[in-house]
């Protein structure tokens, strides 16, 4: 239970450090190029994955509470599995998976309340102004950017030939880093996690 515990709380506390550095650090859109292929990119995401929203106000409201849900379900499943003595690899998974998706859910809960917009300045905490969204309503920040291949595909390509393309185009952070790499294990050790 306590390496799992430690294992949440070290990615959620990498996660929110390089979050609140790069909202106080850098303006909404801007760029540090550590190579052709390797950038910080300042972005918020307002709704889930590759920027998909479910729709006004109560579609983001609605979106920040199916995902508290969740991280209750993986809570239980995380203190089920721990009690069982599963193996290993599922504990850390799983546990992946969680600090992932709570690292997330605080953008959508505080960052709004807590930070002003990032629109041509440097967000600051606690503005006198106040924050740029209600509870509930923050926007997600993601930072890596990781364009390995630019160019155009081939003409031959039936419906995308001649297009331009860039293959690794979603911007992400530590959590959905955490998140990915979780679900990545379980796919990976199935036969071993769920062999009940």
């Amino acid at each position: 239970m306590k390496k799992a515990v430690l294992l949440v709380f070290l990615i959620l506390l990498v996660d929110q450090i390089s979050k609140i550095w790069i909202k106080t650090h850098l303006v909404l859109g801007e760029e540090i190029r550590m190579a052709d292929w390797a950038i910080i990119h300042f972005t918020e995401n307002p709704g889930m994955a590759w920027g998909m929203e479910l729709g006004g106000s109560y579609g983001k409201l609605l979106l920040t509470l199916f995902r508290i849900v969740v991280v209750g379900g993986i809570i239980y499943w995380l203190r089920g599995l721990i009690k069982e003595k599963a193996k290993p690899v599922a504990i850390t998974a799983v546990s992946l998976v969680l600090a992932g998706a709570i690292g997330n859910i605080l953008d959508s809960v505080f960052y709004g309340v807590i930070f002003n917009h990032s629109h041509g300045q440097l967000a600051t905490a606690f503005s006198a102004d106040g924050g740029y969204a209600s509870w509930f309503h923050g926007h997600v920040v993601d930072m890596f950017y990781f364009p390995l291949f630019r160019g155009y595909l081939p003409d031959w390509l039936p419906f995308w030939g001649g297009d331009y393309f860039i293959f690794f185009r979603p911007i992400f952070n530590v959590a959905d880093v955490s998140i990915s790499v979780g679900v990545g294990l379980l796919l990976l050790f199935q036969k071993k996690i769920f062999a009940k």
